[in-house]
C-alpha cells in the first residue's frame, strides 16, 4: 500500500477515509493522494476564455484553501500527503488518477443511499466502485483499526472470477488477513448441496491447484446474495467484506444492478472491491 488515493468532499465520511488511509500509509511507508474534484458550472464553461479562466482560478484557489484547512489534522503528521484538485465531477476520473499515479488502493468514505435516491441517482461511492480498476476500500464509520484479520471474500465462483480471486487473496493475505469464502444459495439460482460443493471444488482446484480452501468456505442460503453475504459476515465477526465487481455501466446496470455495489452501499462493515 505505497500509494493510497482518498477522494475528498470535505464531509465527515471523507475524513474517516483520510484517517484510515493515513494509518495505512504510515504502516507501509506510503503516500496519501488527497483528491478533490471541482465541479465547474456550465455558466463558467460557456463564458469567454478570459472570464472563464479568471473564475476557474478563483474556485481553484478556494478549493486549495479548503484543502489546507481540511488536511490540517494531527493524524497526518509524518504522512506524505499530496493534494490533487481536478476539474469536473466525473467519477470515472478517479480511476484515471489512480492509473496515472500507479495507486495501490482507493479509500472512500460513504454515507450510502437507499430507496428512490439509490435507484435514480446512486452514490458517488457506487460510481467509483463501478469504474475503478484499482481496489476500493469503502468505509461508513471511523475505523478503530486497519488491521483486517478476518475477511469474508464473496465470489460467484465463476471461471472469470478466478484471476481476481487470486489477486485479491494475495493482497489480503499480504495484509495479514485470514480469508474466508462464502457461497450464497438463492431461490433464483438454487443448487443442491452436492452441486454447490462441486462448483466450489472446481473453482479452487483451478485457482489454487488444490481444494484446501474448502475448509474455509461456508455455504449459506438467503433470499439475495447481498443479504447472504452481509448476514454471514456478521455471523463470523468479519472485520472486512471483500467482493469482486463486474463494473456494469449504463442501462445494463440500471436493469440488472450490481451485487458488489449494493454490498458496498449497504454494508456497515468496511468493504473492499476488486474489479474483474
Amino acid at each position: 500500500m505505497k500509494k493510497i488515493i482518498v477522494p475528498i468532499d470535505f464531509s465527515k465520511y471523507s475524513e474517516y477515509a483520510l484517517e484510515a488511509a493515513a494509518v495505512m500509509a504510515k504502516q507501509n511507508d506510503g503516500e496519501v493522494l488527497a483528491l478533490h474534484m471541482l465541479e465547474l458550472s456550465e455558466a463558467v464553461l460557456t463564458k469567454g476564455s478570459a472570464a472563464q479562466s479568471e473564475e476557474a482560478i478563483f474556485y481553484l484557489k478556494l478549493a486549495e484553501k479548503r484543502f489546507e484547512e481540511f488536511l490540517d489534522r494531527d493524524y497526518l503528521n509524518d504522512v506524505n500527503v499530496t493534494p490533487i484538485v481536478k476539474h469536473f465531477k466525473v467519477f470515472s476520473e478517479v480511476n484515471d488518477v489512480a492509473k496515472e499515479h500507479d495507486a495501490d488502493l482507493i479509500v472512500m468514505g460513504s454515507q450510502g443511499t437507499s430507496g428512490l435516491a439509490e435507484i435514480f441517482v446512486g452514490s458517488n461511492t457506487e460510481k467509483v466502485v463501478r469504474h475503478s480498476e484499482t481496489p476500493v476500500l469503502v468505509l461508513k464509520n471511523k475505523l478503530e483499526s486497519t488491521a483486517f484479520k478476518n475477511v469474508l471474500f464473496a465470489t460467484d465462483f465463476s471461471e472469470e472470477s478466478i484471476d481476481i480471486y487470486k489477486k485479491a487473496s494475495s493482497k489480503l493475505e499480504g495484509m495479514g488477513a485470514k480469508v474466508h469464502l462464502v457461497y450464497v444459495n438463492t431461490p433464483g439460482s438454487f443448487l443442491n448441496s452436492t452441486e454447490m460443493r462441486q462448483k466450489v471444488s472446481n473453482f479452487l482446484a483451478e485457482a489454487n491447484g488444490n481444494t484446501d480452501g474448502m475448509e474455509d468456505t461456508s455455504f449459506v442460503s438467503d433470499y439475495t446474495v447481498e443479504a447472504g453475504v452481509l448476514n454471514h459476515a456478521n455471523s463470523i465477526n468479519a472485520d472486512l467484506v471483500a467482493v469482486a465487481t463486474h463494473g456494469r455501466t449504463g442501462i445494463a446496470h440500471f436493469f440488472e444492478g450490481s451485487i458488489s455495489e449494493d454490498i458496498a452501499n449497504h454494508s456497515i462493515l468496511p468493504v473492499m472491491t476488486f474489479k474483474i
